[in-house]
């Protein structure tokens, strides 16, 4: 575990506002790795509801009929439980990125992350720099303030608009709600919806920014307990950059006796949640590494070598490892025990999913008479099969009865099912007399099979098996 270090301003009033912040743009390798993350997410993000197949929304996940469409992957509500191993997968992965390279998920992944990258390019472009929009601040209010301020705002909404569109796009059909939209015909849920979204987009991203990623985001409160010694953060080599200095270009730290630091306060301009990585790592680090590209920016500018910040671990620091040697440590227990827990689990996921049947059976025993005699003396069970079709084809389904000699089920059921559809069906099992005198007073366990005909573009059916118990009186 790593000590995290608590920041407090004593000059700052306990209950004074916090003072705004103003990120600077910045240029660099780990800043063009931010704008890629951001791409590849918002692309597959905007693009998957477009998406079709097999003539349907690819990916939809329909509340109202409590279907959930994976491409060729149909889900019912009774399938939660592949929700909730997701959930544990995601919360696996996101331990085991932890232990290796810190909060690189906030940095370059989460949803507030992206977005407030987003809505600082917009702003950005219309308001300028971190020095035009300070001064812009502070400017009284004027024809061009208004012009700008109300030109982000309009960037703003229309960008959350069409997130919060897209969002309710995973739930009602795409195509459906664009003509809807096109018409302003949403109904009440889906303006509801829509806005909400929209509103928590512009709200997150617009305002909020760095304050969710400091005391809403619960992730900042314990990482401490996922990372250790050995885990990459960004570092600053305080051996190195100590004493702090300005100096001007082509002269020798050593000559004057101080560190490679000069002071240019960049990595604390650039840094979105306003922090100063200087003075330790904190929670309010979101591991961007925009101080990195700043801080190697400088340090090319004075001819000082790179690195004074980067990507590091607290072992590698204290005693002067190599890149090689502080990834060898990544396959320490922790780590190794992360990832073995995360393959098994993905593994019996993947199985699970590939053994889904193609039907859900659920058989109840008649509860009124167990079992009766009837003509020539067989014994009849009645059950009631309730089949779920869990495919996007009819069905037809016949059923047979095995497990006891002459067991049968009469007359031989047969039963079709739409796409997606559920259905019952009465089935009465007898057994011959000559079987059931040897049988008398006891229950057996039988089994049902439920046979699908062949579908289109197969060699033949499935078979669907399914135990109960057959009672034979005394």
């Amino acid at each position: 575990m790593i000590p995290i270090q608590p920041v407090i301003d004593k000059g700052t009033p306990l209950y004074a506002a916090e003072a705004k912040v103003y990120p600077r743009s910045v240029k660099g390798i780990f800043a063009n790795w931010r704008w890629i993350a951001v791409w590849l997410t918002q692309l597959v993000f905007y693009g998957a509801p477009w998406l079709t197949y097999n003539g349907r929304q690819a990916l939809l996940f329909d509340l109202e009929a409590g279907r959930f469409y994976v491409f060729g992957l149909v889900l019912y509500p009774q399938d939660f439980i592949y929700l909730a191993a997701l959930m544990v997968i995601a919360a696996l992965l996101l331990f085991f990125l932890t232990a290796i390279a810190g909060r690189v998920w906030c940095g370059y992944s989460c949803p507030q992350t992206v977005y407030t990258e987003i809505f600082m390019w917009f702003e950005q472009r219309i308001e300028g720099d971190r020095q035009a929009r300070m001064r812009l601040d502070a400017a009284p209010w004027s024809a061009n303030k208004l012009l700008r301020k109300g030109g982000k705002q309009l960037a703003w909404w229309a960008f959350a608009l069409v997130t919060g569109f897209t969002f309710v796009g995973y739930f009602v059909p795409i195509h459906t709600l664009a003509a809807e939209a096109a018409a302003l015909a949403f109904t009440p849920w889906e303006w509801f919806w829509v806005l909400f979204y929209s509103g928590a987009t512009y709200g997150n991203a617009g305002f909020l920014r760095e304050q969710m990623c400091k005391y809403i985001c619960p992730y900042a409160r314990f990482q401490s307990a996922l990372i250790d010694k050995d885990s990459l953060i960004i570092t600053y080599d305080a051996a190195r950059g100590e004493p702090r200095g300005s100096r001007g270009r082509g002269a020798s730290a050593a000559a004057l006796g101080q560190g490679d630091c000069i002071d240019c306060t960049l990595c604390v301009q650039v840094c979105p949640t306003g922090i100063d990585i200087r003075k330790g790592l904190q929670n309010e680090c979101i591991a961007c590494a925009a101080c990195v590209d700043a801080c190697d920016n400088v340090m090319d500018k004075i001819g000082s070598p790179r690195g004074l910040i980067r990507y590091a671990t607290e072992n590698g620091v204290a005693q002067h490892w190599r890149k090689g040697a502080m990834l060898r440590r990544v396959l320490r227990p922790r780590v190794l025990v992360y990832a073995t827990v995360l393959t098994l689990l993905c593994v019996a996921f993947g199985v699970s999913l590939a053994h889904r049947g193609p039907l859900l059976v659920d058989i109840i025993k008649d509860r009124n008479t167990l079992a009766r005699v009837v003509e020539n003396g067989q014994v009849e069970n009645v059950y009631r099969l309730q089949i779920h079709n869990r495919t996007e084809a009819a069905l037809h389904l016949r059923v047979r009865v095995s497990g006891l000699t002459g067991l049968a089920a009469e007359p031989a059921p047969e039963i079709t099912l739409a796409p997606a559809a559920i259905g019952a069906l009465a089935v009465q099992v007898r057994l011959p007399f000559e079987q059931a005198q040897s049988k008398a007073g006891n229950s057996h366990p039988i089994l049902f099979e439920l046979q699908t005909d062949p579908v289109a573009g197969q060699d033949a059916g499935s078979v669907v098996r399914e135990a109960s118990t057959f009672f034979v009186p005394r």
